[in-house]
C-alpha cells in the first residue's frame, strides 16, 4: 500500500521516509536549531540531503549529513558548487537541479520548483577567505520540491516563499497529497496566504511550518484551519509537534 513517514524536526527541517524505506533530509538544521530535538550525532541512516536555499536555517547540517551517511545532496548548482567546496562530488555526491528539472534518487523523484524570497549564502557556508560581499552573493534560487515517491504518494515543500499563483501549476502537474507551507508571516507567507496556497494546491493534507514564539513567528494555527476549511473543505491542517510524525496512507493519515 502506498505510504509515507513525515517527521516534523523543527522550524523547517523534516524527515521524509518512503514506504521503501528511503530516508530524506530536508532543509536539515539541527545542532543550532532552537527548536529541534535531533542533534547531528543522532542521524544514523540518510539517502537524499535536500537544501532550498543557503540560509543558515534551511542549508544548516546538510554538507555534514551527506559526509557521515553517503547520502546524495539535491539543490540548485551554486549550493551545489558550495557543496563541492565541503568535500561532496560534484555531479556524483552533490546532484544539481534548477527550478523545472528533475532527477531520480532510488524511489523517488525529486522536481524543484520556483519560490519567492532573498537569495544569499551564509557566511559559514563558504570555505576560504571572503573578498569583499562574496558570501552574501546570491546563491543561485530559493526552490520548492516536489518528492514524487513510486508508489504513488507525492508531498510538495514549498520551502520559504510568499503565496504565488503557479501554485496552482505545482497542484495540477503533480497532485500532491501532502504539502508543506511556512506560515510565519514575517519572512514567509502567513496563515491567510498558507490557507488560499491550499486552495490552489489541494493537497489532502497540509503541515504547516517555518513558525512559532521561539522563532519570533507565531502564527495562529487554528485560524489557518478556518481558512483551509473555508477554501479547501478537502484538505484538512496537521499541525506536527517536533518530534511528531505523520503517517500517510492512501489518502488518510495519521499523527503518533
Amino acid at each position: 500500500m502506498a505510504s509515507a513517514k513525515i517527521t516534523f524536526l523543527g522550524h523547517a527541517s523534516f524527515r521524509f521516509e518512503s514506504g521503501e524505506g528511503t530516508v530524506i533530509y530536508f532543509d536539515a538544521w539541527l545542532d543550532d536549531n532552537p527548536t529541534a530535538r535531533l542533534r547531528l550525532s543522532q542521524v544514523r541512516k540518510a539517502d537524499i540531503v535536500i537544501a532550498s536555499h543557503g540560509h543558515n536555517d534551511h542549508v544548516g547540517d546538510s554538507f555534514e549529513i551527506c559526509r557521515r551517511t553517503q547520502a546524495k545532496f539535491v539543490g540548485c548548482y551554486e549550493m551545489c558548487l558550495v557543496a563541492e567546496a565541503h568535500g561532496l562530488e560534484l555531479g556524483g555526491d552533490a546532484v544539481p537541479l534548477n527550478p523545472g528539472g528533475s532527477t531520480k534518487i532510488k524511489d523517488v523523484t525529486l522536481t524543484m520548483t520556483q519560490a519567492h524570497h532573498s537569495l544569499s549564502m551564509s557566511p559559514e557556508l563558504a570555505k576560504g577567505a571572503p573578498s569583499g560581499d562574496e558570501y552574501f552573493r546570491p546563491d543561485g534560487a530559493v526552490a520548492g520540491f516536489v518528492l514524487s515517491f513510486d508508489d504513488g504518494v507525492t508531498i510538495y515543500d514549498s520551502a520559504d516563499t510568499c503565496l504565488f499563483s503557479d501554485m496552482q501549476l505545482i497542484g495540477q502537474m503533480h497532485g500532491p497529497q501532502v504539502a508543506i507551507l511556512p506560515v510565519g508571516g514575517m519572512f514567509t507567507m502567513g496563515v491567510r496566504e498558507a490557507a488560499r496556497a491550499a486552495s490552489l494546491i489541494r493537497p489532502d493534507v497540509v503541515i504547516p511550518c517555518h513558525y512559532g514564539e521561539t522563532m519570533g513567528q507565531p502564527a495562529d494555527i487554528d485560524e489557518l484551519r478556518r481558512g483551509v476549511e473555508f477554501l479547501s473543505a478537502g484538505t484538512k491542517v496537521a499541525a506536527l509537534e517536533v518530534g511528531q510524525t505523520l503517517h500517510y496512507t492512501a489518502s488518510s493519515f495519521r499523527v503518533a
